[in-house]
């Protein structure tokens, strides 16, 4: 065989047995592709020739191997998410229900662990569940999620309601609920415009405030008999006094964040009524609702603390005009207990997108029936075994003479008491307690 023949067997069997195709063994030979100038074959495994090959880039079956199958565990874990992102991802609210005992408000505070919240638990949720990717948990922006109102600490909602990105994957709300305490619940989901906030679309709020009626007991009476029944005509004095909320005031003296001239300040209640009362193991019970446009920090506890103190017969009259005036008034705040978010309006948005043909109006009456049981397997009784176990009720009612509701904010100066400024606090727009 000639020189040409040598070197078309080298480069057949260098094809063969070369650099990209694993060896069979770690003695087998192959020749080199300059075997035909006189150099003697060089077995695959000496050093001399791994250093060649590493120089040239040569990828062992060793190394071929490791990275197969880190391929194969990058493909597999992916899967999943391949098979998500292939999902559709669309804006959609969650119609929520919560007790908010044990919780410091709905609203979650990133990088804090000190004091949980609903949205710990709710975010978790979604993340487990596979609605959303666990970076969109960590910063809640990536997912547009914006709450309709924020709750206070204690606080509890039967007819919460969140906006949000997710993926729409198969029974979704069973998976979501899976991961939630049961007195966490998700009642309902539907879709909304991509650009929908249901924070800034709300129209009004509707909050309700359970109480023990006792407290509406004149100041002589024991304030802690729990045989006390409220009578028709209290009841009737209780409503007129409430009704004085309805439209537009200037609600500064119900806030510690507003002052007398801040436009914010302003706010307009389309509704506020007290219910007839009713018994729950042995104690009457009466609900007070309002519904309004939106609401400032502790609004809605210092209407119903300063209803209770003229009803008591520890304030005039005559303080719920003095408050719509520049004057700071000593208003009490009475317990977070018993506040609860029950609804949130989207008139404007059903108006518009409710019957398009592509959108559901965000009326909620199908889970009506599941918003009730809640409240009734969930909400009623924490407020009722808490109210009978801290009395939180009774002990704040023990303070109300130490309230001066003929106190202005130059008689607090007077005293060297510091009156609150009108630049303390944020706008508060749309939250609430």
């Amino acid at each position: 065989m000639g020189l040409p023949g040598l070197r078309a067997a080298a480069w057949a069997l260098r094809r063969a047995c070369g650099p990209w195709t694993p060896h069979l063994g770690p003695r087998l030979l192959c020749l080199h592709p300059m075997a035909g100038n006189g150099e003697a074959p060089m077995p695959v495994g000496t050093k001399q020739e791994q250093n060649k090959k590493a120089r040239s880039g040569w990828q062992g079956p060793t190394r071929i191997w490791e990275e197969t199958e880190q391929q194969a565990k990058k493909l597999k874990s992916s899967e999943d998410g391949e098979q998500q992102r292939k999902l559709p991802k669309r804006k959609i609210v969650l119609l929520m229900a919560y007790s908010g005992k044990g919780y410091h408000g709905m609203q979650r505070n990133v990088g804090s662990s000190k004091f949980k919240t609903i949205e710990d638990d709710l975010v978790s949720a979604l993340v487990r569940s596979g609605c959303i990717p666990e970076n969109h948990g960590e910063d809640m922006r990536k997912m547009s999620f914006q709450r309709c109102a924020r709750t206070d600490k204690g606080v509890s909602a039967a007819g919460q309601v969140v906006s949000l990105k997710v993926w729409l994957i198969d029974d979704i709300l069973e998976k979501i609920n899976s991961h939630l305490p049961s007195h966490i619940r998700i009642l309902g989901l539907k879709r909304v415009t991509g650009g929908f906030n249901s924070k800034n679309k709300c129209d009004a709020r509707t909050y309700f405030y359970m109480l023990p009626t006792f407290a509406f007991a004149h100041k002589d009476h024991d304030s802690q008999d729990e045989t006390y029944r409220l009578s028709a005509e209290t009841l009737g004095h209780v409503n007129r006094l409430l009704a004085c909320y309805k439209g537009t005031h200037n609600f500064h003296n119900f806030t510690s964040q507003k002052g007398p001239h801040e436009p914010s300040a302003r706010r307009y209640i389309l509704d506020m009524f007290c219910e007839e009362p009713f018994v729950r193991e042995g104690m009457e019970f009466a609900v007070i609702k309002v519904k309004g446009q939106s609401f400032m920090t502790h609004q809605i506890r210092k209407m119903v603390g300063l209803v209770v103190a003229i009803v008591k017969g520890y304030a005039p009259e005559s303080v719920l005009e003095r408050c719509w005036g520049e004057a700071k008034v000593d208003v009490p705040k009475a317990p977070g207990l018993g506040l609860v978010l029950e609804r949130v309006h989207f008139e404007k948005y059903n108006q518009r997108f409710g019957h398009d043909g592509l959108h559901e109006p965000l009326d909620w009456a199908q889970e009506e029936a599941e918003v009730t049981a809640f409240k009734e397997q969930h909400i009623y009784p924490t407020i009722i075994s808490t109210e009978r176990q801290e009395r939180s009720m009774a002990q704040w009612l023990s303070t109300l003479p130490m309230h001066n509701f003929s106190a202005t904010a130059h008689a607090a100066a007077g005293l060297g008491i510091k009156a609150p400024s009108s630049l303390e606090g944020s706008d508060g727009v749309g939250d609430s307690d």
